[in-house]
């Protein structure tokens, strides 16, 4: 499309302007590459964890231990899937998200106005900006009219601000996003009144917005601790089994001779041990863990975020869009009487306040772009429950620079009516307001803007005739009253901010807002008292200054963009875990710099979104409580089942031991160990997954950073009972040994009593409690249907004969039976009985939470 243009603003011409494409680039946005299905598979291979599974499964089929290997290889494919769909699902999303592709721009070239592909602008190129467009580059005004531009991507500010082009002699300040009468317009920020002429000064990575994209590059994400912690863990128990095989060997070999046989049954021993269970409880609580983190509405990118999910102790978060709705609403009216209302929610307005709702829209544009003029038409919707029309609009008076006030004369049959709308001064000058009723307006109006609200003041006039004056200071206004305007709160946001502080969260607003507005917002959400610090007494601050500042303050405003990052590193270098929220292209960078960065789904930009570990795809914030709450019950859970692996192994590795000590017979194959394999793996990678959360879940204060993921106080635990589990079978394999019962019934005895041994310490470490009725009946499905699955199994090889003699079990009484049952209610009983004095013996149970003091 190509118009003419006005002499003098010829703009470049085709071909200056294809130079300086080809020299510069494309006027292109930094973003993350979208990763392919090969890309998220070789990343899943990566996983020390997976790594592990598949070699122990290609272990088990050069050993010819074809049922294990399948059951390991299985585990690996299923592990797979599921991370590779859940990633794929996640990258799918985000694509669907996108909604800020290069807009189209129009622009003067060659002397006359054409449209073009955002992407083609260069520098110097003339931008014509008009209501609803998206400016394509960063610029300077050369020409403007009533121009307003919402800049919210990159300010976190709610409402518009006004531009004006500079006097031909002034000089340039240096370009700042955000406040009232510069000049500089930035690529992304939207037109949403008037109409201007720009010449652009940068694009592309250059831009405001382009050079946000490039510190994310400079930025690396936050290395997973879990991974980490794995590998530490994995090496650790890879040298138990290592160890314990190479005794076996070493012991069967000096006693009894046979060194063949004593290489085959350390194998054996050796590949039981094998901590196949870290990396299967691993790979499936993070994949559960991002299920369930779904169904409250929160998209997983990063698998990692969701053990830090539960150890974040300071959740930093945005302001506009994030803990308000990112749109104005009309929230408080005054009369000159003095009579006041307060609008909360969806109230209807009381009659009284009628006229000047309907007043201060008749003073807006019929068809309002402005976010506070949209606001004005709902509210006399909802008041009158009618919509104006533009039909009896007579005459209309444009806001100026030097009058902040605009006026629309109405017409009614011969009746003419001024309705005006602007700065409260500028009304005030309008309606020549005496002395004491100024005063009582101005009272009102530092009254609201103290609570953070923008005031419009409102007057009318009535018309004699239709000789229209040249300035609306012809006319004498009558004051109607004081409109407030906010960025209303989230409903859900006051109690989402109460359980982050009862869970020991300190919550802390990041904003570009004014200070004023800010503290406003922080009351309203129930953010705790505490200090406001400024962008601009923050950059006077050294970085620890900073970090003593950080101890009282819980409101940051007038913030840029490179003070939020500083600001999130500050933080982490005091040793907190944090979570960041944000949805404009200004949070990015410290999106990927904290540990958890949290994108909102709906409004927030997809340069957000990519930068940042999880997604609230309904934006909202209550989404976030849910989130940790889920993710302190996964980690929870995880070390639960951690605990419950190494425990149950001693007793294992005990009973693989002792016979070759005691000059006894070898009790557990190969085929045995397979068996208690199959019952431990669903164990502890669905049993455990299942378990609900604990009650205290969110009333203690955050897990330590530091804590390991296997620290020394819970294997101490976990030794202690496995310790306990494997002295009462020594007890009974001794005494039912020396007494002569027959080695097949031995081994069947051993292994029911060590089965019934497993349940016990299943129930024990289902929870951080002393209650043994919670170990008993607290309600999980999963461990319902795999108990049932092992009592059939249990009745399967007590009922078929083929069976028993593949195992090489006898036949054994049901006295003995009662033996193997009692063995393991004792067991229960005693730790329970335990649990409260590990306690206080300080032997802290993962993770109570109690050596952190209490939730303020």
């Amino acid at each position: 499309m190509v118009s003419p243009v006005s002499p003098g603003r010829s703009g470049l011409s085709s071909r200056e302007a294809a130079e300086r494409l080809a020299r510069d680039g494309a006027n292109e946005l930094p973003r993350t590459g979208r990763r392919s299905i090969p890309g998220i598979v070789g990343e899943v291979l990566r996983e020390p964890m997976l790594a592990l599974l598949l070699a122990g499964g290609v272990a088990y089929l050069l050993l010819g231990d074809r049922a294990e290997a399948l059951i390991l290889l299985a585990f690996a494919t299923f592990s797979v899937v599921v991370t590779v769909v859940q990633e794929t699902r996640t990258e799918h999303v985000l694509e669907a998200l996108r909604d800020l592709s290069a807009p189209r721009a129009l622009v003067i070239r060659d002397g006359a106005r054409m449209r073009i592909a955002g992407r083609e602008v260069v520098r110097d190129d003339l931008v014509v900006l008009e209501q609803g467009d998206r400016v394509p580059a960063d610029g300077v005004l050369i020409s403007g009219a009533d121009l307003q531009v919402d800049e919210s991507l990159l300010t976190g500010e709610a409402l518009p601000v006004d531009k004006a082009a500079p006097a031909a002699d002034a000089p340039l300040a240096a370009p700042r996003p955000g406040g009232d009468g510069q000049p500089f317009v930035y690529a992304g920020s939207l037109v949403t009144r008037g109409s201007g002429i720009a010449r652009v000064t940068a694009t592309g990575p250059r831009s405001e917005f382009g050079r946000i994209g490039q510190s994310l590059a400079t930025l690396d994400s936050e290395a997973p601790r879990l991974r980490t912690e794995t590998t530490r863990i994995v090496a650790w128990c890879a040298l138990g089994g290592g160890t314990v095989a190479l005794l076996v060997v070493l012991l069967y070999g000096l006693l009894r001779g046979g060194w063949i046989e004593a290489v085959l049954a350390g194998i054996a021993i050796g590949m039981s041990m094998l901590p196949e269970e870290f990396p299967v409880v691993l790979t499936v609580f993070l994949a559960m863990g991002a299920r369930r983190i779904g169904k409250v509405r929160v998209l997983t990118r990063r698998a990692a975020a969701i053990e830090a999910l539960g150890s974040a102790t300071v959740l930093c978060s945005d302001k506009t869009g994030t803990l308000t709705e990112n749109r104005m609403a009309v929230t408080e009216l005054w009369l000159p009487s003095g009579d006041h209302h307060v609008i909360a929610g969806d109230a209807s307005i009381p009659e009284a306040f009628h006229a000047l709702v309907e007043t201060a829209a008749l003073a807006s544009a019929v068809e309002p772009t402005d976010p506070m003029e949209i606001a004005l038409h709902g509210a006399h919707g909802a008041a009158r429950g009618t919509v104006l029309s533009g039909d009896r609009l007579a005459h209309a008076y444009a806001l100026r620079p030097d009058l902040l006030a605009m006026s629309n004369v109405w017409a009614d049959g011969e009746t003419l009516t001024l309705t005006a709308k602007g700065a409260p001064e500028a009304i005030a000058g309008l309606c020549h307001l005496s002395p004491p009723n100024h005063a009582a307006m101005t009272r009102a109006v530092e009254a609201m803007a103290g609570r953070g609200i923008r005031v419009l003041a409102v007057a009318t006039a009535l018309l004699h005739d239709r000789n229209w004056a040249a300035s609306q200071h012809d006319y004498h206004l009558t004051l109607t009253g004081l409109v407030g305007l906010a960025d209303p709160i989230r409903p859900g946001v006051p109690a989402a901010v109460a359980q982050c502080r009862a869970a020991g969260i300190r919550v802390v607003m990041i904003t570009g807002d004014y200070a004023a507005t800010a503290r406003a917002i922080a009351s309203q959400a129930g953010i705790a008292q505490g200090e406001v610090l400024t962008g601009t007494e923050l950059a006077m601050l050294d970085d620890a200054r900073l970090a003593d500042r950080l101890k009282t303050v819980t409101v940051f405003a007038r913030i840029m963009p490179e003070q939020k990052l500083r600001i999130v590193q500050a933080f982490k270098a005091k040793g907190d875990i944090v979570a960041m929220t944000g949805d404009g292209v200004n949070d990015a960078p410290s999106l990927k710099a904290a540990n958890i960065g949290i994108a909102m789904g709906r409004r927030g930009t997809d340069v957000a979104r990519e930068a940042s570990a999880i997604v609230l795809l309904d934006d909202d914030f209550a989404s976030i409580v849910a989130s940790i709450r889920l993710g302190r019950r996964i980690y929870d859970n995880l070390r639960k089942a951690m605990a419950f692996i190494f425990a149950v192994h001693v007793p294992i590795a005990g009973l693989a031991l002792l016979p070759l000590l005691l000059g006894l017979p070898i009790l557990f194959g190969p085929i045995h160990i397979a068996l208690l394999e199959m019952v431990i793996d669903p164990v502890s990678a669905l049993v455990f997954e299942a378990e609900r959360e604990e009650e205290n879940v969110m009333h203690r204060p955050p897990r330590d950073p530091h804590d390991a993921l296997f620290s020394m106080p819970m294997i101490v635990w976990s030794v202690f009972q496995g310790v306990l589990a494997c002295l009462l079978l020594a007890a009974v394999f001794v005494i039912q040994g020396w007494a002569g019962m027959p080695e097949t019934e031995l081994r069947a005895l051993m292994f029911f009593a060590l089965l019934a041994e497993i349940g016990a310490l299943i129930l024990v470490n289902r929870s951080f409690s002393a209650s043994l009725r919670q170990a008993l009946f607290r309600h999980n499905a999963a461990l319902r249907y795999v108990g049932l699955a092992i009592i059939g199994v249990g009745a399967l090889i007590l009922g078929i004969p083929p069976i028993q003699a593949l195992l090489k079990f006898g036949s054994i009484a049901g006295q003995d039976l009662a033996v193997g049952a009692g063995l393991g209610l004792a067991l229960l009983v005693i730790l329970e009985r335990c649990k409260p004095l590990i306690q206080r013996c300080q032997l802290r149970l993962p993770p109570t939470g109690q050596d952190r003091g209490t939730v303020a």
